[in-house]
């Protein structure tokens, strides 16, 4: 299953460049991006490339397709979340409760999680990627334990991201082609299982 899953110029503090970066995602309207998301297993160093298309919609709409190496595609709705593998013909359903918490990858791309007030922030330079920030939660669980984010420093929008969980496994997604405010179709955030498609419904679990 999909795995979830910012610095201005010199002489800004880091509170107010945060706040910035809000400000800017808060604005946005809806957006497109492609991706690289690479998975990193601490212990035997191995790593899992995907590739992929990312879509966002307010209020809260998002359409993550990973196209290489192997087909899946999680559209989460207002209240129901669908993880689809189209090889497979299955398909998970999940409340959106029960997936998109404070901390996961989908909160940080979208600019839902409050940087601000829900992590301790250290500048770490510059590189290709941007403005790079060390970000140390408030209050960590088990599957974000340390962060860093790469921001455009004209733009204040994400270049990469990276987190890191308990066990030092890592979740990097870098970003590019991104477009702000486009039209998006209401139809690519929603999902109807065809009666070909095996249903695994999680909504009424708790993780």
């Amino acid at each position: 299953m999909i795995v979830f899953l910012f610095l201005g110029s010199v002489g800004l503090s880091q509170a107010s460049v945060l706040d910035k970066i809000q400000t800017k995602y808060q604005k946005l309207t809806s957006f497109q991006a492609s991706f690289t998301q690479t998975l990193t297993n601490a212990a035997t160093k191995e790593q899992d490339v995907r590739k992929g298309k990312l879509y966002f919609q307010k209020p809260g709409l998002i359409r993550w397709q990973i196209l290489t190496p192997d087909p899946e595609i999680l559209i989460v709705g207002t209240k129901i979340v669908w993880d689809v593998f189209p090889q497979e013909n299955i398909a998970y359903k999940y409340q959106r409760n029960q997936i998109l918490t404070s901390k996961t990858m989908l909160k940080f791309i979208s600019g839902q999680a409050n940087l601000a007030q829900d992590f301790i922030s250290q500048e770490q330079g510059q590189d290709k990627w941007g403005l790079k920030i060390k970000l140390i939660p408030k209050q960590p669980e088990p599957n974000l334990v340390l962060a860093y984010v790469w921001i455009n420093p004209k733009t204040y929008f994400l270049n990469k991201v990276l987190l890191v969980d308990f066990f030092g496994n890592g979740n990097e997604l870098t970003i590019n082609q991104l477009k702000l405010n486009p039209q998006l179709p209401a139809q690519m955030f929603k999902f109807t299982p065809t009666p070909q498609i095996k249903i695994i419904d999680n909504t009424k679990k708790s993780f």
